[in-house]
């Protein structure tokens, strides 16, 4: 049995590699991907409501905002859960993360009437929340031009 010791013009099977192996790297970069591909559809409200539009800048909203719907069928909900009107504010007390000086988005489906939306207003200023919120769906200027019936001039 022998052993050579000269170079063997690079042949050698533990020399030092001078790359970086980026296969980890990669590995986590994709299970990160993954996490916040499922991850972001439920950080948002998912109940259907069909909002007024507005044309104006929107404003940035806040990390965990508390969002209260009137549904078309006049149903409110907290976020996704739909409670019962007498209920709103206490379950808005309890809520966690939540004082009565954060914001309250209020979402309002268009075809409620304005009573309806007073009526849920007037139920949260009784419990102390007044920093409330209108939420809008924007469009652009130049959509709602377009959307803008023909004036009737020749």
């Amino acid at each position: 049995m022998a052993v050579s010791l000269a170079d063997n013009d690079g042949d050698d099977e533990f020399a030092e590699s001078h790359e970086i192996n980026v296969t980890p790297f990669i590995d986590v970069m994709l299970v990160l991907l993954i996490i916040f591909m499922v991850a972001a559809p439920l950080s948002t409200v998912d109940l259907p409501v069909n909002l007024p539009t507005s044309t104006a800048t929107p404003q940035k909203r806040e990390d965990k905002p508390t969002f209260v719907t009137i549904q078309a069928d006049l149903a409110v909900a907290i976020d996704n859960d739909v409670v019962k009107r007498v209920d709103l504010v206490r379950l808005l007390d309890s809520k966690q993360g939540m004082s009565k000086d954060k914001n309250v988005f209020l979402r309002v489906d268009r075809t409620v009437p304005y009573g309806e939306v007073m009526g849920v207003l007037q139920l949260l200023r009784d419990g102390d929340y007044t920093k409330v919120k209108l939420t809008l769906e924007n469009v652009p200027p130049a959509a709602d031009k377009q959307a803008a019936p023909a004036s009737p001039n020749p």
